[in-house]
């Protein structure tokens, strides 16, 4: 399936991609459209998708995902940022907004602007981690 077939009638992004939403288009490939956020969370913060319309990253076949970091990389370096987020959210729970596959890119100007993260880390026994490792190893 080309990466660029699926598309949803209803979603935002994919109206955004066919021109029926206004957007600040920064750049486009044959499979990946990056433009800016409406509601940045500092200047320069921007969104690269796939023009392919799937809600979850694991959704999208592997064509679809080729353009989507090259983009990601190249916005970032167009914002002139320093230091940024590259951020992608999969599910409500996760903080997902929009039912299509996004990529934040969120320029770090200062301690105040963009991405605030707290990273609540856990400390599991070298046996729990060799159990997961065994478990995800397996489906790879």
């Amino acid at each position: 399936m080309s990466s660029s077939t699926n598309k949803d009638a209803n979603c935002l992004f994919c109206k955004i991609v066919d021109g029926k939403i206004p957007s600040f288009k920064l750049a486009e490939t044959e499979s990946a459209y990056a433009f800016l956020d409406i509601g940045p969370l500092s200047k320069g913060h921007s969104l690269v998708i796939p023009k392919y319309h799937a809600a979850k990253l694991h959704e999208l076949p592997d064509d679809a995902l080729t353009d989507l970091l090259v983009l990601a990389k190249k916005v970032a370096l167009a914002s002139g940022a320093q230091d940024y987020n590259i951020l992608q959210n999969n599910g409500r729970i996760a903080h997902q907004l929009v039912d299509h596959v996004h990529f934040h890119m969120i320029p770090k100007p200062d301690e105040k602007q963009g991405l605030g993260v707290e990273w609540p880390t856990t400390t599991p026994s070298k046996e729990e981690l060799q159990k997961l490792f065994e478990e995800m190893k397996q489906k790879l």
